[in-house]
């Protein structure tokens, strides 16, 4: 989304174990006045879900290969994101945080005309 020439703002390790970790750099991305927000999450892939019910933007859910066990590879985060019903949850493919950056970047600069 950067080289798309879109400013990007980054938070890292906001798991849901963790939920607290969460608010404070969510509600500073909006104060920014942020466009898209990307989610990455491996694991059980909720934290994209969860991110998508607490804002009114569109959230781009990024499913990563973490997982083990039945999560093994992503596929159990790429399920858990496909089948969300929280409004606005975007979902690309497992590791596709290049999608994820060009289709935010695309989203953002449309909104900014």
């Amino acid at each position: 989304a950067d080289s798309m020439g879109c400013e990007v703002f980054t938070s890292y390790d906001l798991g849901i174990a963790g939920i607290h970790r969460l608010f404070k750099p969510l509600s500073e991305m909006i104060k920014e006045d942020i466009h898209v927000v990307i989610v990455c999450a491996g694991m059980e892939g909720t934290l994209p879900g969860i991110v998508a019910a607490l804002v009114d933007i569109p959230v781009i859910g990024v499913p990563i290969s973490s997982g083990y066990g039945l999560g093994e590879k992503g596929i159990g985060a790429l399920t858990t994101m496909l089948q969300s019903c929280s409004p606005g949850l975007l979902v690309v493919n497992i590791d596709n945080g290049f999608g994820a950056g060009a289709s935010a970047a695309l989203i953002a600069n449309r909104i900014a005309k």
